[in-house]
């Protein structure tokens, strides 16, 4: 290699670890050498003789809600553009997974460990900080060495969906939310009360407690249809729980948002495409995710708060004069039989 690109061992060595001092005569033949040759570098070989991995480690919760796989890959970019490789853990809300996952990261030798869930143990956590690895987290993490921590402004995006269904003229606002032992769930919950409350509105009997799926979406709009005076909006904790809704809300008859507006939370990619697209407050992914590798790089340095903001698209409108009828003939009526072909 050093012989095809007429350098020393050592100039390879410096352009393959990206040291800028390099020439950038001498860094350009390299490069064309490694390309000609068809070089690929044996990272665990160098990560023995240089004692770092350059590799991040990334802890999420459930790798089928599509959050996290867009925050994957923001995370992978990121770390991609300042020379370092990616090790994903997907736990499941598992706790031998989670051991799993934390045991992989210390195999490895990561540099830094996001961790993008919530519910991971303390002693799991000892074993991580006891290395002296630098771990992120989102809104909450334990008080140890080497931690910090993400604040998402949950309340700014909720406030603006509030007050976009109240200037629209909605006074009935429901919520399904997510798992109340979620933190981020519960922050959720309490960001749409507050923005309630200070526009004098009750919704205490508006309020359905799922779990971050699109099955927890449907039962939710079920209770909520089923009450004596239903609400002409409904705001999800979530995305996944928005579009699960949108599915049980048409299978009652009714039309989206002309009978009932619908507002998600997170802006996962496929809400963009969904018929009708879906009015949703933003949380990015991929600023999370750009945050979690600064953290991670810079110990100390207290990383970017991620904001929050309502995104208007076509599942809201002014509440249906005609919509209390409608809801009590839809309750009143039979489900359709299902036919099997």
């Amino acid at each position: 290699m050093a012989q095809a690109a007429g350098v020393s061992v050592a100039t390879v060595s410096r352009v393959i670890n990206k040291i800028p001092t390099v020439n950038a005569h001498l860094r350009k033949n390299v490069w064309e050498a490694i390309r000609k040759l068809g070089y690929v570098p044996n990272t665990q070989a160098r990560a023995l003789v240089s004692g770092r991995s350059k590799m991040l480690g990334v802890i999420i919760s459930d790798i089928t809600n599509p959050f996290f796989p867009e925050l994957i890959q923001g995370f992978e970019e990121k770390a991609v553009e300042v020379g370092y490789e990616t090790l994903i853990g997907s736990t499941n809300y598992d706790l031998h997974r989670m051991e799993l996952c934390v045991q992989r990261m210390l195999e490895r030798k990561v540099e830094g460990v996001a961790v993008m869930t919530f519910g991971i143990e303390e002693p799991l956590l000892d074993r991580l900080s006891s290395q002296g690895i630098p771990m992120v987290f989102i809104d909450v993490a334990p008080r140890k060495k080497n931690i910090s921590i993400i604040h998402v402004n949950y309340e700014s995006g909720i406030r603006e969906a509030v007050q976009h269904l109240a200037a629209l003229g909605h006074r009935r606002i429901g919520f399904i939310s997510g798992p109340q032992w979620l933190h981020s769930a519960t922050a959720r919950l309490n960001a749409f009360t507050s923005a309630t409350k200070n526009i004098g509105l009750r919704t205490e009997n508006y309020i359905f407690n799922g779990d971050h799926t699109a099955e927890g979406g449907k039962r939710g709009i079920e209770h909520l249809l089923s009450l004596k005076n239903p609400p002409t909006a409904i705001m999800c904790s979530n995305d996944l729980t928005a579009i699960g809704a949108m599915h049980s809300i048409s299978r009652t008859g009714l039309s989206i948002p002309h009978d009932i507006s619908l507002i998600g939370f997170d802006d996962i990619q496929i809400t963009e495409y969904m018929l009708p697209p879906l009015t949703t407050v933003r949380m990015s992914g991929r600023d999370i995710a750009a945050s979690a590798v600064s953290a991670l790089l810079n110990p100390g340095v207290a990383p970017k708060d991620v904001e929050t903001a309502l995104v208007v698209r076509q599942t809201t409108s002014v509440p249906s004069s005609s919509r209390s009828g409608t809801l009590q003939k839809v309750r009143s009526s039979k489900p359709p039989k299902r036919i099997i072909k």
